[in-house]
């Protein structure tokens, strides 16, 4: 293909984007709804969202080896709430653990915790908590706090002792206040715009075909792939406006602060954008009405979410539905987010959610385009 080509298919593109942005954006009303929305829902879950905690795991560096350990340790074990993943032989093993979301604490048991405790002097355990998921890492403090004071009860009443003789110290890596917005406004920046994007490639192809302007749209030259990749990147662009929209809110409004650098993460929201966009255009080639694209598209949002990890846990979910959460892109983009924006990751160590991605959005492009030529034929 020669540079002239290249510059008339772009041309042809370039005209087709601007006619799908006009439909979006000429209705005043329609302005209104992408914006305000967006706006309200990332204030209002920035100050209402709360989690539940039912399954917890973490990771163990005891360095005491005495009776008092391990029988703090047992009760840990047998709560029915924390799952140890890992035991740790030094304290170099706790930031990879961490950093790797492999456990949601760390317990650290100080070499001298038995001696203390047998002398009646205050003994420290360490508790560093993943505190990405703030909700969650504060449910699991209070959790241990309240093993803690049993095992405090059980010492005081064996040993003939006053005072607790086990002091927790407690480290939130990622969110120090352990703040339920520092979790809920990241996720936010994909699951929002992810609706948006949703509805409006759900209806692109629906709206013309019920106003009556894809039989016009079909004698005009372009070619079926050209009219797909003329509709997909409008929402792409409205989808990474309104995930800036949110961010500005996050960092400006509830001052978080963003850890990781703006390049990494809207490279990340892009490729997430594409994948939800070659769902959404998939439903728009399968719709022959606006009201079928729209219900197909409300069926599909509330299990997205649902099974995003945004609501409840991924790790808290049956086994069944933890498989489900394999092929949904919101999970990935929210975890991205999440690494992004408060561990301040690159995109080379988030292979595990750019790899699904890709490979959703490989899918359902070609089946959008599948989908659109099979309703011409």
């Amino acid at each position: 293909m020669n540079f002239t080509s290249i510059a008339i298919l772009t041309a042809r593109l370039l005209a087709l984007c601007r006619k799908e942005l006009l439909i979006i954006l000429k209705d005043p009303a329609n302005r209104v709804l992408l914006v305000v929305p967006v706006i309200l829902q990332a204030l209002v879950f920035g100050y209402a969202a709360t989690y539940d905690l039912k399954h917890a795991t973490y990771a163990l560096l005891d360095q005491s080896h005495g009776a008092a350990s391990t029988e703090l340790i047992a009760r840990l074990d047998a709560s029915g709430v924390f799952e140890r993943v890992a035991t740790l032989r030094n304290e170099a093993d706790i930031a990879p653990i961490i950093n790797a979301q492999d456990a949601l604490a760390v317990v650290h048991i100080g070499p001298r915790f038995d001696q203390l405790m047998q002398q009646g002097q205050s003994a420290p355990v360490q508790i560093i908590l993943d505190a990405r998921n703030s909700a969650t890492a504060n449910n699991a403090l209070a959790y241990l706090a309240g093993i803690v004071e049993q095992f405090n009860t059980q010492w005081r009443q064996q040993h003939g002792l006053n005072g607790p003789p086990l002091v927790v110290q407690t480290r939130a890596w990622y969110n120090p206040n352990l703040n339920t917005r520092w979790n809920m406004l990241p996720a936010l920046i994909a699951a929002l715009s992810m609706i948006q994007i949703l509805m409006l490639t759900a209806l692109s192809v629906a709206r013309e075909r019920e106003q009556g302007t894809f039989d016009q749209l079909l004698v005009t030259p372009y070619t079926p792939t050209e009219i797909m990749v003329g509709k997909a990147i409008p929402p792409i662009l409205v989808g990474l406006a309104q995930s800036s929209f949110i961010l500005l809110v996050s960092v400006f409004w509830f001052q978080i602060p963003l850890a990781g650098s703006l390049p990494a993460l809207y490279a990340g929201l892009l490729l997430f954008t594409v994948a939800i966009v070659g769902i959404g255009l998939s439903i728009s080639a399968l719709s022959a009405t606006m009201q079928q694209a729209m219900l197909y598209a409300f069926i599909l949002v509330m299990p997205l979410m649902l099974l995003s990890g945004l609501a409840t846990p991924v790790e808290n979910m049956p086994l069944p539905m933890q498989w489900f959460t394999a092929i949904n892109p919101l999970r990935y983009g929210i975890d991205l987010v999440h690494r992004i924006y408060l561990e301040g990751s690159g995109l080379a160590p988030l292979a595990g959610d750019i790899v699904p991605l890709v490979a959703i959005a490989a899918i359902t492009l070609p089946l959008a385009a599948w989908l659109f030529r099979h309703r011409l034929a």
